[in-house]
């Protein structure tokens, strides 16, 4: 079972605090079809566990297969030097689709961002180095596809579902009590 290198720490895009019982580390592609049934899914075992789950998300971008993955991910850090990591990391989940840089402008315009600071981030590449140190991270931990998880720094093999990964998050805190239904 590979280990995250290096684990997850205060340079992540953190949701929850990383004194959590369990930090929960995806490696994602804004394009990838199956990081985008992953998304409901982490967020429910969000709302599920509260206080309890940290959640990391590293880029790990797959440019020969999705073309527009790259350029996401730079539009999703560009919100980030503008406190807004995690609403960009949310509309480009929720619009796979619409991943063209008009869509991204568009979407730095509605979450309030500075937008030219925002084109001018995204046109010059700014957070290129960060993009690729998560890509390092990944290879490293043994990422060869996403979406891949980490549950406090061990990978996850299992399958995605909200029911595989609460279940595997409750073993890790020691816990077993049945997964609430999820609801739809």
């Amino acid at each position: 079972m590979s280990k995250l290198t290096p684990p997850v720490n205060e340079h992540d895009h953190l949701r929850g605090a990383l004194s959590a019982p369990v930090k929960l580390c995806e490696f994602g592609d804004y394009q990838c079809p199956f990081c985008g049934e992953a998304y409901p899914v982490v967020k429910m075992l969000e709302e599920t566990l509260g206080e309890r789950l940290c959640v990391a998300f590293r880029n790990f971008p797959i440019v020969g297969s999705h073309p527009h993955a790259l350029l996401a991910a730079q539009a999703a850090e560009a919100a980030g030097a503008q406190g807004k990591f995690w609403e960009m990391h949310d509309l480009l989940y929720e619009n796979q689709d619409a991943l063209e840089v008009e869509d991204l402008v568009r979407y730095a315009d509605v979450l309030g961002l500075d937008v030219d600071q925002f084109v001018e981030d995204v046109r010059t590449q700014r957070f290129l180095g960060k993009i690729r140190a998560d890509l390092k991270s990944g290879a490293l931990s043994g990422v060869n596809g996403t979406p891949t998880f980490f549950v406090n720094g061990r990978r996850h093999d299992g399958a995605g579902d909200f029911e595989t990964l609460y279940a595997v998050i409750l073993a890790e805190m020691g816990e077993e009590e049945a997964a609430p239904p999820p609801e739809l």
